[in-house]
């Protein structure tokens, strides 16, 4: 994971990234809360901010 910037959910769920929910769990919790706001780059590209998902990852998911 990077120290800034952002990433794509590619690299965020498993088996590539550190959180191991599939997408429909993670858009779940997107839509609840419990996972950070995305940052919409585009009509089709969606990315979240590293700290945020580093911050997850430190506190647990």
């Amino acid at each position: 994971m990077p120290e800034g910037g952002l990433v794509r959910l590619s690299n965020i769920l498993a088996p590539n990234g550190p959180i191991p929910v599939g997408k429909s769990t993670w858009w779940e919790g997107v839509r609840t809360g419990r996972y950070p706001k995305p940052v919409k780059l585009g009509p089709r590209i969606t990315a979240w901010r590293a700290e945020d998902i580093r911050a997850l990852v430190e506190r647990g998911t």
